[in-house]
């Protein structure tokens, strides 16, 4: 470990997780990116050693692994007021910013040419996950054995209707058993390195989880107290908690299982609207996973009682995040400590190594159930014995959303064109399509 790398002070970090924030466009491949960037090659902060160690271990920890990262870095720099703040100035800028475009969404929705505008976006959407299934996929299904478990994540997910908790913590305790039997077949590396010595920081890690697991439960208490169970409020808060709990993987993986919740089990929104999100997060700097912050917004919005529809969707969105980030600096906060010893974990790399094969799967059923509801005004579920089919009605198809679709994905891997200028370009042949037709 390096250990003559400059110190900035606590006002430095304040003005360097700012740039980093309001920079952080691009997912977490580009976000992981602008931090390398700017706090290890240009500032120095952190070692690059240092630096990869940390992101391994923010791979192994449920939620945006970009922002517990930025938490991880700000907690080595300045203990739990350096991880706090680099958390905090992480995801505000994007939230303040999804925030502001959930309320003009929710205020134009009905409007035509917003309607149009949205179309493109929708169909920008189905390009992006698309790459994002390819980029994954390329680099993590690098064994016969993990390709055969994105094919089972997919099937389970896409034609059994399995939960997707079961998916995730199924393919991770598979691949803990693997990395003891056969670790070759997830092409586990052997442990390098000492294992450090000392005590064990049991003490600041049980300090760390009642402090933040009390943090993370005050607004839901006072949801219980003064709205009830029956509340919608009380819906988002405890789904969006359980959600926290098992977004391995990255923000796609858990966007399939929010999105057909969202859609099919609560109604909160429309399979359009939830690609409408999707696009609206793409645009924003911060973590993709803040489309849950529009979920949430849209729900309370349309069941206001007994407030206004502004009140409750502001509200909804508050509560949305809270229980959305707050668990990330539970996990930072309380397993940071345990990094060194973490790393020597082959077990539990397996089990990473693993989950994120199946992720690969999971992002497939996304794609598919995107692109079935983007492309066809009507989707209808049947039911065949455990095998749950989709059969869209041919007579729906819209012509206006593929041509737009396809335009992107010549935009997003012929010509290799960044995010922004997709969602851009989608948007206005979307708004094009819309008048002219």
């Amino acid at each position: 470990m390096a250990h003559s790398l400059p110190q900035p002070s606590f006002t430095e970090l304040l003005r360097g997780f700012t740039r980093v924030g309001l920079l952080s466009f691009g997912g977490p491949a580009g976000q992981i990116a602008l931090m390398h960037r700017e706090l290890v090659e240009e500032r120095q902060w952190v070692s690059e050693e240092d630096y990869l160690h940390a992101l391994n271990f923010c791979h192994l920890l449920p939620g945006p692994e970009a922002q517990q990262l930025a938490t991880w870095i700000g907690w080595r720099l300045h203990g739990w007021r350096g991880g706090l703040a680099a958390g905090l100035l992480f995801v505000i800028p994007g939230a303040l910013v999804i925030l502001a475009l959930s309320m003009l969404y929710a205020a134009a929705a009905q409007l035509g040419w917003f309607a149009a505008l949205f179309l493109g976006v929708k169909a920008a959407v189905l390009a992006i996950v698309l790459q994002a299934l390819i980029r994954i996929g390329g680099r993590a299904l690098d064994t016969l054995f993990k390709r055969l478990l994105a094919v089972t994540a997919f099937v389970a997910l896409f034609l059994l209707d399995l939960p997707f908790p079961l998916i995730v913590l199924g393919a991770g305790a598979l691949g803990m058993a693997v990395a003891a039997l056969r670790p070759d077949w997830l092409a586990l590396k052997p442990a390098s390195g000492v294992p450090p010595s000392g005590p064990r920081p049991w003490r600041a890690s049980l300090r760390a989880v009642l402090v933040w697991a009390a943090i993370w439960a005050a607004p839901m208490v006072l949801v219980l107290l003064a709205l009830g169970p029956d509340h919608v409020l009380w819906d988002i808060g405890v789904f969006f908690s359980q959600l926290a709990v098992v977004t391995f993987g990255g923000a796609y993986a858990v966007l399939a299982y929010m999105a057909q919740e969202a859609v099919q089990g609560f109604g909160w929104l429309s399979a359009g609207e939830m690609a409408d999100g999707l696009g609206l997060a793409e645009t924003t700097p911060g973590p993709l996973i803040m489309v849950t912050q529009f979920v949430g917004y849209l729900a309370a919005f349309r069941a206001p009682e007994p407030f206004s529809p502004l009140v409750a969707g502001l509200l909804g969105a508050g509560l949305t995040t809270w229980v959305t980030f707050a668990p990330c600096f539970l996990w930072i906060f309380s397993f940071a400590p345990w990094i060194e010893r973490l790393q020597q974990a082959t077990r539990i790399k397996g089990g990473l190594a693993a989950l994120t094969a199946a992720v690969v799967g999971v992002i497939a059923n996304l794609s598919a159930w995107f692109a079935l509801h983007v492309l066809f005004g009507e989707v209808s579920e049947e039911r065949f014995g455990p095998v749950r089919l989709y059969l869209p009605d041919w007579a729906s198809f819209d012509w206006r959303a593929a041509l737009l679709g396809a335009v992107a994905c010549l935009l997003v891997f012929a010509a290799k064109w960044p995010v922004l200028r997709v969602l851009g370009v989608a948007a206005l042949g979307g708004l094009v399509l819309g008048v002219t037709g």
